[in-house]
């Protein structure tokens, strides 16, 4: 919603007119809204909580802390008498709710807190002294992630690409991005990419004008690419002049390219402070495309059919969101993705096609291209011939040698029978009969 819309909120009612003002936990602690005088709570919100085994974070619909529902009756009469009507019983609110929420840490990603502690010296995560001990899988899958990045080494320790990551606040994925498109020679564009993801979106879509906020959004499509759309976003926002009245005009929140406008600044301050070199790729995008892989084939996905993608890492089920620019048209065999989200199914988030030689080349870990019409039972049949070959070849070789060594074995033998004596008198010992030395007898003298 529009930031012209959340703040009719703040109007008067009036005169007659009682105003109903339906909120998310936000109106808990982060505004004020003058003249409320009942409060209705649920005892329920949604809350982000990750979920290591597939690495997604998802919005669960939870019971509330009593922190919370206390923050809650405090917003009915806070400028003057008020009443908050709770929905669930006082034993419930004594037993079944917690006394605060649950840390933040323990119920995040840490892959970016895991970065900035290996670069500040920690070496056993593990058993670090956290004020609010996260899960131990959290930690974990953000170190085997980091490690699939590249970030650390196999020992744990923090490589001199994860180095350079940390120095960016931001997810390791989008830090990566970033410093490989000094690589690849599109930093100028990356640098907008990575500015648009760490936004709130940009898009709007009012529920009574759905078919022209669809019409104005396909206008900055790029059919191989979501990043690619966010950057054709901001390029037409500058070329406007930044301009909030085409923002209006186009379904956008101007609050949210602002935001990106500074974040994009700030991240080119990191960039000359690392001496990293700034280079635009121009129109060829699949250079950009190739560098979004190199951040993301970590998340990559197959198309299984129906509209149905496999993730190649955990043969997750998913979809492409309705909001996709790549979901109208023909859908790609291979896809990266910045993030999943769960709502009735489980869908990718911003998503660009890529080559499987890509994936293969840069996540070598995970994949490798098989030769092409070279089926799985066809190499099955071929190794198992190979393997038999094999120990066909090792059976004559150990005969081979069982049979030298044989030979071997008899020279010693005949060697050892044939024995010479150095000195006079001394035997001589000779293979067959042992002639007896023969001795001249005296004679008789005739």
């Amino acid at each position: 919603m529009p930031a012209d819309l959340q703040a009719k909120i703040f109007d008067k009612a009036a005169p007659g007119v009682r105003k109903c003002i339906v909120a998310t936990n936000i109106a808990e602690t982060s505004l004020t809204v003058d003249g409320i005088k009942y409060v209705v709570d649920a005892g329920y919100s949604k809350m982000k909580v990750y979920n290591p085994k597939i690495g997604m974070d998802t919005l669960q619909i939870t019971p509330i802390s009593q922190a919370n529902a206390s923050q809650r009756s405090g917003r009915a009469g806070r400028t003057g008498p008020g009443k908050a009507f709770r929905l669930f019983t006082e034993k419930e609110f004594k037993e079944d709710l917690y006394l605060q929420t649950i840390p933040e840490i323990q119920r995040t990603n840490l892959a970016n807190t895991v970065l900035m502690l290996k670069s500040l010296g920690v070496k056993d995560l593990l058993d670090f002294d956290f004020m609010d001990p996260p899960p131990q899988d959290t930690i974990t899958t953000s170190m085997f992630d980091l490690w699939a990045l590249g970030a650390l080494d196999n020992l744990g320790e923090l490589t001199e690409l994860g180095r350079k990551m940390s120095a960016f606040p931001m997810d390791p994925s989008l830090s990566k991005l970033l410093i490989t498109a000094e690589e690849y020679g599109c930093s100028e564009e990356m640098i907008t990419i990575v500015s648009m993801l760490s936004v709130p979106n940009v898009f709007y879509r009012p529920k009574e004008r759905q078919d022209e906020a669809d019409a104005a959004r396909e206008k900055f499509w790029v059919h191989e690419s979501d990043h690619l759309t966010y950057l054709q976003v901001y390029t037409n926002w500058k070329a406007n002049g930044y301009s909030d009245g085409w923002c209006v005009k186009h379904f956008l929140h101007p609050k949210s390219l602002r935001r990106a406008k500074e974040i994009r600044e700030q991240l080119l301050d990191i960039i000359r402070m690392q001496k990293m070199e700034l280079t635009s790729c121009g129109m060829d995008w699949d250079i950009v495309r190739k560098c979004i892989c190199s951040g993301y084939y970590h998340q990559a996905a197959k198309y299984k059919g129906s509209g149905e993608y496999i993730n190649l890492r955990t043969n997750l089920g998913v979809q492409l969101h309705p909001t996709s620019a790549l979901y109208a048209g023909h859908p790609p065999d291979y896809v990266v993705y910045h993030e999943l989200i769960l709502t009735s199914k489980v869908y990718v988030s911003t998503v660009t096609a890529v080559d499987p030689h890509w994936l293969a080349d840069l996540g070598g870990v995970f994949y490798s291209v098989k030769e092409k019409g070279y089926s799985v039972r066809e190499k099955r049949i071929t190794e198992v011939e190979f393997n038999r070959k094999m120990e066909i070849e090792a059976k004559m070789a150990d005969d081979k040698r069982k049979e030298e060594d044989r030979k071997q074995a008899e020279e010693e033998r005949s060697q050892k029978k044939t024995k010479k004596i150095g000195s006079d008198g001394k035997k001589f010992v000779t293979q067959g009969a042992v002639k007896k030395p023969v001795i001249k007898r005296r004679g008789r003298g005739f």
